[in-house]
């Protein structure tokens, strides 16, 4: 909760802002939001990897939602979104040396997930961290992804042009 108040005080004014706040009343609300189980939605913890000069970041071409993505996932019940962010960022790019750059939340985003066969539709309330590895580093593709591939940051909205991307990327020279 300390986490997404005090993001709440740097959250980019708007959108962001507005979502931010939107997942603080969502926490409040709903004692289950570490879970899958929880139906109007869940935590989940992202891992926005940049390269060390800040030119590279990190995506996947994320299996079942087809789209290019950071990586990340679950909470599963952890309370501690940076360590899944963390555990997220290691499982699905095979790297070995993920260094965390920050505690604080760097981006927060609220995404519709649509509905599949056993699953109904649902939000994921994403609390994003900003990771640095090196792009020279071995990648290993898992069963959740179609494709890894370091990205300058001028090419990430060619391959996702969706905001929440756009503002990540605006984010990172700073981060």
């Amino acid at each position: 909760m300390k986490l997404l108040q005090a993001h709440g005080l740097r959250a980019e004014p708007g959108h962001e802002a507005e979502m931010t706040v939107a997942t603080l009343a969502f926490v409040t609300a709903q004692p289950d939001c570490l879970l899958r189980t929880c139906v109007p939605g869940h935590l989940t913890g992202s891992a926005w990897i940049v390269s060390p000069d800040r030119a590279q970041v990190l995506l996947t071409h994320h299996r079942k939602l087809d789209k290019w993505l950071q990586l990340g996932g679950h909470a599963d019940g952890d309370p501690d979104l940076l360590a899944v962010a963390w555990r997220e960022a290691r499982e699905e790019s095979g790297l070995a040396d993920v260094r965390v750059t920050a505690r604080e939340i760097f981006d927060l985003d609220r995404h519709w997930i649509p509905e599949r066969k056993h699953e109904p539709g649902h939000f994921h309330y994403d609390l994003r961290f900003v990771f640095e590895a090196d792009p020279r580093e071995p990648l290993a593709i898992t069963h959740e992804s179609k494709d890894l591939a370091w990205v300058t940051l001028d090419r990430v909205t060619a391959l996702n042009p969706e905001e929440s991307m756009a503002r990540m990327v605006r984010k990172t020279p700073a981060a």
